[in-house]
C-alpha cells in the first residue's frame, strides 16, 4: 500500500503531461466535509460488500462521459459493484414512517473533474420501482428495477439480483472477517471506500452531488461463491474471474445534497 500522504500534497494538485491531474495529487479529504447546506435527503446504508477489480484505463475510458478523467491508482482503472440494502430513505420534509426500503447494487468506476474526485455509475439496480423511476427522473441515473434478495446467516451472507427486462443476474456469498477500520488516506482502501461526489449527464450537462457520512470502518470480507453478468451488462466484456479486493461495511447513515452543475 502507499505510504500516508502529506497534507500538502493532498490539498495541492499538480498538473502532469498532458493537462491531467496526478490522482495521487487531488484533494482527497475536503470531499468528506459536511457542506453547510441543508441535505435533500436522507439514507441509511447497510451491509455493504464492495467488490474491486483493478483494470487498463483504456477498457474503461469508452464508457465514461468524455469530461471526466478517469481516476487511477498505480496507473489502474478500478471497477467496482457494491451490493447492500437501504433504509430510512426520504427526502428531508418526508416523515420517517414513510420513508423506502430496498435492496440496492451498483457499478461504477472512479473519475474526477476539476480536481474533484467521485463515483461514475454505469448502472444501478434496486427491487424498488418507486426508487428506480425517482432516480431516472430526477437525477438520470442509469437505474434498473430487478428482482433482489439478501439472506444473512450467523456466518454468511447470499445476494442474488436478477434482473427483471435484460437478464443479467449475479449471486455473491461471503464471510465477515476481520475489523479494518477507517482507511488511511493514500492507501488503495481510501482510494476505493472513501468517495463523496458522484457525477451524472442530467438534461443536457454533467451534474454532480455530495454525500456525506462518516468514514467507512471497514473489514475483510471473504468470497465464498461469486458469479456475475452485471459488469458484461455494463460494457465490459472482458471482466472475468472472482474480484482480488473484497470489503464489507456493516453500515453509514447519510445525508444526501442537492444535485448542481459540476
Amino acid at each position: 500500500m502507499s505510504n500516508l500522504l502529506s497534507q500538502a500534497s493532498l490539498r495541492n494538485p499538480v498538473p502532469t503531461a498532458g493537462g491531467e491531474i496526478a490522482a495521487a495529487e487531488l484533494d482527497r479529504l475536503t470531499p468528506s466535509v459536511r457542506p453547510a447546506e441543508k441535505p435533500r435527503g436522507y439514507q441509511r446504508w447497510r451491509s455493504l460488500l464492495f467488490l474491486h477489480w483493478p483494470l487498463p484505463p483504456e477498457q474503461l475510458r469508452p464508457l465514461v462521459p468524455a469530461e471526466l478523467s478517469l481516476d487511477l491508482h498505480d496507473e489502474m482503472a478500478y471497477l467496482g459493484i457494491v451490493l447492500f440494502a437501504m433504509e430510512g430513505v426520504r427526502h428531508r420534509w418526508w416523515p420517517e414512517p414513510f420513508s423506502m426500503q430496498f435492496l440496492e447494487a451498483n457499478v461504477r468506476t472512479y473519475v474526477h473533474h476539476k480536481e474533484t474526485p467521485g463515483i461514475y455509475f454505469l448502472s444501478l439496480d434496486a427491487n424498488s420501482r418507486l426508487a428506480t423511476w425517482g432516480a431516472r427522473t430526477f437525477w438520470s441515473l442509469p437505474y434498473h428495477h430487478a428482482r433482489m434478495k439478501m439472506s444473512a446467516g450467523e456466518e454468511e451472507t447470499t445476494y442474488s439480483i436478477q434482473r427483471s427486462r435484460s437478464g443479467p443476474h449475479l449471486r455473491a456469498r461471503y464471510r465477515v472477517g476481520e475489523m479494518l477500520g477507517a482507511s488511511e488516506p493514500g492507501t488503495l482502501e481510501h482510494f476505493l471506500l472513501e468517495r463523496y461526489w458522484l457525477f451524472t449527464p442530467h438534461r443536457g450537462q454533467l451534474c454532480k452531488a455530495q454525500v456525506h457520512h462518516r468514514p467507512y470502518l471497514a473489514e475483510q470480507a471473504t468470497l465464498l461463491e461469486f458469479e456475475g453478468q452485471l459488469g458484461t451488462a455494463a460494457g465490459l466484456h472482458q471482466l472475468g474471474g472472482d474480484p482480488p479486493l473484497v470489503h464489507f461495511v456493516e453500515g453509514v447513515d447519510t445525508e444526501v445534497f442537492r444535485l448542481q452543475t459540476a
